[in-house]
Formats: structure tokens, C-alpha cells, sequence
């Protein structure tokens, strides 16, 4: 998903496609994430989410759950996470508009990638 904020907009797909692989593979996963061409977050905002539990991570103030305290109701989950610098307040607000929950990941601020990995343990941890 391409943000205001995003900074590198290139995608090599074949990279990416063999990191996913040799994912499955060390972690004896039969599961393979599809990865699909990078679009604009607005664009990505504009389809249908039913049946999924929407989530959004940000650094920026108000108020938020902890994704961590989210209970498991059955539906897909959706997390949103910011590239570096974060989501812009619009960015945040669109999401919200459509649905998404505002989270926390915890006390700390984690990079991208981290926050990728934090989200997803907690996600997992309530399947």
C-alpha cells in the first residue's frame, strides 16, 4: 500500500515472492501470502471489508485499544500498519471513516517491519 509517507515505491515482486517461500519453508508452513501489486491507500480504502475485523497501529495521539486485548471473532483480520514516519492524520482518519479500529502495539514505537511481526504475533495469538 502506497501512504503519503511511504518511501520507496519500487516493488520487486521476485524478491519478495522468494523471502515469502523461504518463509513457508523454514517455518514448516503450508500457508504462502499472496502478494499483490502496491495501490494507493485511498484506492485500497475504497473496497468492501465484510467479514473482517479492521485494525489500524499509529503513533499518533487519541485514543486506542491494544490490539493485544482484541478478542478473536471469527472473521478475517485486517491490520494496517504505517510505513516509517507513520500515517498522516487524513490517512487515519479515511481508515477510521471505514471501519478500522485505532490500536496500539505497546509503550514503544517499532519500525514498520517490527510492528509487522508485533501485529501479527497478536493476531496469531488470538486465533
Amino acid at each position: 500500500m502506497i501512504c503519503a509517507r511511504t518511501e520507496r515505491e519500487k516493488f520487486r515482486q521476485d524478491r519478495l515472492q522468494g523471502i515469502c517461500i523461504a518463509a513457508m519453508i523454514q517455518s514448516q508452513q503450508a500457508w504462502l501470502p499472496e502478494l499483490r501489486e502496491p495501490i494507493d491507500m485511498s484506492a485500497y480504502l475504497q473496497q468492501s471489508f465484510t467479514n473482517h475485523d479492521l485494525f489500524i497501529a499509529h503513533c499518533a495521539e487519541g485514543e486506542k485499544s491494544g490490539l493485544a486485548s482484541q478478542k478473536n471473532t471469527g472473521n478475517d483480520r485486517l491490520l494496517l500498519i504505517g510505513p516509517e514516519g507513520d500515517f498522516t492524520s487524513q490517512e487515519i482518519g479515511k481508515a477510521m471513516e471505514k471501519g478500522f479500529l485505532p490500536v496500539s502495539l505497546g509503550d514503544t514505537r517499532l519500525r514498520t517491519e517490527t510492528a509487522g511481526v508485533v501485529g501479527l504475533i497478536y493476531l496469531k495469538s488470538k486465533v
